[in-house]
């Protein structure tokens, strides 16, 4: 049975697994190529047992966050949005989880910050925004 390292890498297993995801997640944002568990093992440094690697690039996938290719007997696997784009998916979920779109989507609204709000009018075509630069 394989075991988390003690020392300073053992508090690698008392953080929470959405830690561990954003420290994957980060690991194959940074690397610009599809990575196996081994190779975010490696990147991670910090003493994790390979098969908890392994079953947090699998939540990962099946959350489709990330995609993977067989590679040999394993996978490589690589996000399938960039930041901003994951927190839009995050963002989509929540909405999809909701009954009442609408008010949720008002109450939002009215949370956001003047420029936040002057940002949304501009990009739904509401308001005119700065002039482009070609």
């Amino acid at each position: 049975m394989l075991h988390e390292q003690a020392g300073p890498a053992g508090d690698a297993a008392r953080r929470g697994a959405g830690e561990l995801e954003a420290a994957v997640l980060a690991v194959l944002q940074a690397a610009g190529q599809p990575l196996t568990p081994g190779e975010v093992r490696e990147h991670l440094g910090d003493g994790l047992a390979y098969t908890t690697v392994v079953t947090i690039l699998s939540r990962l996938h099946a959350k489709g966050v990330l995609g993977r290719e067989k590679a040999g007997r394993a996978f490589r696997y690589v996000p399938v949005a960039d930041e901003p784009g994951l927190a839009a998916r995050r963002m989509a979920r929540v909405l999809d989880g909701e009954a009442d779109r609408e008010t949720v989507l008002a109450r939002f609204v009215s949370g956001l910050s003047s420029a936040d709000g002057h940002l949304l009018r501009r990009m739904l075509g509401d308001e005119p925004g700065p002039p482009s630069r070609g």
